[in-house]
């Protein structure tokens, strides 16, 4: 089992997921106008646009993508695992897949939550915060939850001159490959960091302590 970045030529296999999911559980929950309602919200042109954005990811088990999940900055916008490969732990697999990426950057998650999957969330600590509500055709009242998760961040991120720094691995209190705890500052050009016992800095010649500790990305 595998969740990686979806490309535009997933984008037709997506849509089939995501459109026959709708149509086989939503039913149960929704008059018809809301379940079209979603299908168009969730149409291929859209999930285009997403993919296109970098914000969709596929699961494959044995070669077959079996879910999909989507995110925008804190957002959670598009979890569908098809009908056969539910009740098998998949779309948890997804949500946390996009809940690790989410805390990169953000300390909690948002998501609109349906009826059908509103369970889910609850069991993976989402809170309802409102209650929301939304006409769709002939009458008919889409009601929805907004949901919210706090989130721990897996990486402690240091920004200089245009570059992004990360530690390799840390725990929620800072703590670097089991000993080196970071208490960073810019001051005088100097970008500086230390562990109980040492103190390191990269100044204007580009030279670095403890270069194994830091990965860097544009």
């Amino acid at each position: 089992m595998e969740y990686i970045k979806a490309n535009e030529k997933d984008a037709g296999w997506i849509f089939t997921i995501v459109q026959d999911t709708i149509r086989t559980i939503y039913p149960q929950y929704y008059p018809g106008e809301v379940v079209d309602f979603f299908c168009e919200l969730h149409c291929k042109e859209h999930i285009s646009e997403d993919i296109r954005n970098g914000h969709v990811g596929v699961l494959r088990d044995d070669d077959k993508i079996v879910g999909t999940g989507c995110f925008k900055d804190d957002h959670i916008t598009r979890v569908y695992v098809l009908p056969d490969y539910q009740g098998k732990g998949y779309g948890s697999y997804i949500m946390q897949c996009l809940e690790n990426e989410i805390s990169q950057k953000y300390d909690a998650v948002y998501l609109d939550a349906s009826l059908p999957a509103s369970h889910l969330y609850e069991k993976r600590g989402y809170q309802t915060t409102k209650h929301e509500r939304w006409n769709v055709e002939n009458g008919r009242i889409l009601v929805y939850e907004v949901m919210v998760k706090s989130l721990k961040h897996t990486a402690t991120r240091i920004c200089y001159e245009g570059k992004t720094f990360i530690p390799r691995s840390n725990t929620e209190n800072g703590e670097v490959d089991g000993h080196t705890v970071f208490a960073y500052h810019q001051n005088n050009n100097m970008l500086r960091w230390r562990d109980h016992k040492r103190s390191f800095g990269w100044n204007g010649s580009r030279e670095w302590g403890i270069r194994f500790l830091l990965s860097a990305h544009e």
